[in-house]
């Protein structure tokens, strides 16, 4: 097991032990800060390997993207489902659920890309985004998991961080695993890693605390679903996490084919770039949380707006290496900004019995719109190139930018509506 495969898990192993020992969080945090990466893998794998192998056995190339397309549909598709079986079994049955699919999902692969069948690629995205519904959950298993709500950006912030070794797992394990078992293409051994790195998340799952069975009681009913989804409050925090997604993946499901297939960059600078791209998602989370007890949710959502602002500039100055490499570095930071400011914001829409509706309406608008930008990546790149790509994402920016500046009028005229 080469190097870098290695110090990764010891640093997580590491961080987790340490920060359990010395913290005051619940020690759920640390175990889903664990496993958490490992289940994201999935998708790294699916945006690496996956679009790589597409590109290879699609019927035409600007189908690559299909499978990654399909992975986030069905992560959109299982979002209620998720949120059904964790109000019923509890957040750690629910997860273990979803993690076996992906286990499914990733066996799946291994045949595809044994047999060059890009129909069954398809359908073991589809199993790894049924999964991911699930994965997404775990963030708010932690703010469950929270006795003082003070602690909620503390806690999404370590997730986070968390978050971050999925650049380095996914990638890797679809380098080092491509030639482990004979295929046409390569890429089988990838996902078969895959499946041991969910076996593996499982186990740990397994050992959390038993939340969010019960229903906490509240003195007023649970609220219909068209009162709450009618606040300003969740309708900013919605348009923060699905334009996050939405771009994010909208540029970053393109950028390995531009780099790799039509500007022939070779196959190491490409991994380097999603390499890069996914710990710049993550590594702010190191001082998200205080960002944003000293600047605010709305000033850190308004900072991840202007940096998405600055990845269409970058994008559009060059296609060499680098230009690549900073345009993804500033959207995985935007993305941390924009994605954190949501997911702090949601709880302020909703009370304890209205959580899981309210969760799964969110996540279902904000992955619902990363398929779609998923879904025309592809056919914009290799029909329209990748400067109209770029530039086609300029009216959701200022749409964003006018929702911050909503939400910077809500707080400071203190009209917040909960």
């Amino acid at each position: 097991m080469p190097t870098t495969l290695i110090v990764t898990l010891v640093i997580l192993v590491t961080i987790a032990l340490i920060g359990n020992k010395i913290s005051r969080l619940p020690s759920n945090v640390w175990l889903l800060f664990l496993a958490q990466p490992l289940g994201l893998s999935s998708a790294s794998m699916v945006v690496f390997a996956g679009g790589l192998l597409g590109g290879k056995i699609a019927p035409a190339p600007e189908y690559a993207t299909i499978p990654l397309t399909v992975m986030i549909l069905m992560t959109a598709g299982g979002v209620i489902p998720a949120a059904l079986l964790m109000k019923r079994f509890g957040r750690r049955i629910g997860t273990i659920i979803g993690l076996l699919s992906a286990t499914v999902g990733s066996l799946i692969a291994v045949f595809a890309a044994v047999r060059a069948n890009f129909l069954c690629l398809i359908i073991g995205a589809a199993f790894l985004g049924f999964s991911m519904a699930f994965v997404a959950q775990m963030r708010f298993a932690v703010i469950e998991s929270l006795s003082d709500p003070k602690d909620i950006p503390k806690a999404i912030s370590i997730l986070m961080i968390g978050s971050m070794f999925a650049a380095v797992l996914g990638p890797e394990v679809a380098v080092i695993g491509k030639d482990w078992i004979d295929s046409p293409f390569g890429y089988a051994g990838s996902f078969a890693g895959l499946s041991i790195m969910v076996s593996i998340a499982i186990i740990i799952v397994a050992r959390l605390s038993p939340i969010g069975v019960a229903e906490q009681a509240v003195a007023n009913s649970s609220r219909s679903l068209k009162t709450i989804v009618s606040q300003p409050i969740f309708i900013i925090a919605v348009c923060a996490g699905a334009i996050a997604y939405g771009v994010m993946s909208y540029v970053m499901t393109a950028s390995p084919l531009s780099m790799h297939q039509i500007n022939g960059h070779d196959l190491g600078a490409t991994k380097w770039v999603i390499q890069s791209h996914i710990i710049a998602m993550y590594l702010p989370s190191l001082f998200s949380a205080i960002l944003i007890r000293f600047l605010g949710v709305s000033k850190l959502m308004a900072i991840g707006t202007s940096l998405y602002f600055l990845v269409i500039l970058v994008a559009l100055s060059g296609q060499q290496v680098m230009h690549y490499w900073w345009a993804m570095v500033l959207l995985g930071i935007g993305w941390n900004f924009l994605y954190t400011s949501g997911t702090v914001l949601l709880p302020e829409s909703y009370q304890s019995n209205e959580r899981f509706k309210v969760q799964a309406a969110n996540d279902f608008l904000i992955f619902f719109i990363q398929a779609m930008a998923s879904l025309s990546a592809g056919w914009i790149l290799f029909n329209q190139g990748w400067d109209w790509l770029i530039k086609l994402a300029l009216p959701v920016l200022v749409l964003m930018l006018i929702v911050s500046i909503w939400l910077l009028r809500i707080r400071n005229k203190r009209e917040l509506v909960i």
